[in-house]
């Protein structure tokens, strides 16, 4: 018989699981960064979802910044020659109206004239087109194949003008959302110019530990405003300038609505130049022939590479010290979230994240709380 010591001998200690390998610390890290990045990016997503979704008071409250930092000069001019803030906000609100008014006046007088002529003119810019390709190009291109890509362009914007016309109540929302918005933007302009000094002071007081910083950033953000505003309006008078004056020599019409679309242009960054210099050429190409088509050509193009290479970086400066890649995306990105006001919006609201986010930093790596 076994004895119990032999047995009590014998018993060995239970055995341990096997331990798994240790992860690799490359491995482990860019896995803590992954699902932080994924937290960040599902919040930000959620935002922009949030404000698409708020449309209707956000679009209201940019805009009355961006007529804000337009008007304050002359609010702050009527201030100091001794009105009252609310008198000075007031006024300056009732002159934008009657100048805006007198603008819209001349401009639609003006397309109205030649409202006639431009479906025309653009028919006939196609034609012309695809003359060329069929007969002049160097790449061989069959009519019939030209005549097929059109049917189809024409059956899609048949589709779509279909469902546009179907959504009447998307209709009548949108009008609703443009008028309400347009008065909204009137109001909070006349507050802000009225007390915009306040707001800034409640904000940097609310901030506490940071009331130097916000303040700063606050300012930077303002400046990066009031930048970007006036380089877009100096390079759309040189582009619309340029054009005109290249519509003008080669006896081309609708002179009017391309100056208009090349000024307006020039507050989308990089595509708003190239979309008003096509309309430029395809206007010259039909009312003042191919000769005037190259011509107008030219002129875009070399304006455009003067504006962005040489006046674009001594107008902006550090407003809109951004790369083109982010602009480019910035862009595209508005306009896939929020339509043409987000096309419009996206840079300089890029901008004024970009420059005071930086200001904020630099300020709290100079003196730490």
């Amino acid at each position: 018989m076994t004895s119990e010591n032999d047995v009590v001998g014998s018993s060995s200690p239970p055995s341990r699981p096997p331990s798994r390998p240790p992860v690799h610390p490359v491995v482990d890290r860019w896995a803590a960064y992954s699902w932080r990045l994924s937290v960040i990016a599902v919040a930000a997503l959620g935002c922009l979802w949030l404000l698409a979704q708020a449309r209707v008071a956000v679009f209201p409250i940019v805009i009355a910044l961006f007529l804000t930092r337009a008007l304050a000069p002359v609010s702050h001019w009527l201030r100091r020659h001794r009105w009252r803030p609310g008198l000075a906000a007031a006024t300056t609100v009732c002159l934008f109206l009657v100048l805006l008014i007198a603008l819209l006046s001349v401009v639609i007088g003006s397309i109205a004239d030649e409202a006639d002529s431009i479906g025309p003119t653009l028919t006939q810019a196609i034609d012309a087109i695809e003359d060329w390709l069929v007969v002049e190009s160097p790449v061989q291109i069959s009519r019939n194949s030209i005549e097929l890509i059109r049917e189809r362009a024409a059956e899609a914007f048949g589709r779509l003008a279909r469902s546009t016309n179907g959504a009447i109540t998307d209709q009548a929302t949108l009008m609703a959302e443009l008028v309400t918005g347009t008065v909204l933007s009137l109001i909070l302009t006349f507050f802000m110019l009225r007390d915009g000094a306040c707001f800034v002071d409640w904000i940097s007081r609310r901030s506490r530990d940071h009331e130097a910083q916000v303040r700063r950033s606050l300012d930077a953000a303002w400046a990066t405003l009031g930048g970007y505003l006036r380089g877009a309006a100096l390079l759309g008078v040189v582009e619309s300038t340029a054009i005109t004056a290249a519509l003008l020599v080669t006896g081309s019409s609708l002179v009017v609505p391309v100056t208009i679309v090349t000024f307006l242009g020039a507050f989308v960054p990089l595509a708003g130049a190239v979309v008003a210099g096509l309309v430029a050429v395809l206007v010259a190409l039909v009312t003042g022939g191919a000769g005037a088509a190259i011509a107008v050509g030219v002129v875009a193009f070399v304006v455009q590479q003067l504006d962005n290479e040489l006046l674009a970086p001594v107008i902006y400066g550090r407003a809109l010290s951004l790369h083109p890649v982010i602009v480019l995306l910035s862009v595209v990105a508005g306009g896939a979230l929020f339509g043409i006001a987000g096309t419009v919006l996206a840079v300089p609201i890029v901008a004024v994240a970009v420059n005071s986010t930086k200001e904020f930093t630099r300020i709290d790596r100079i003196d730490p709380k």
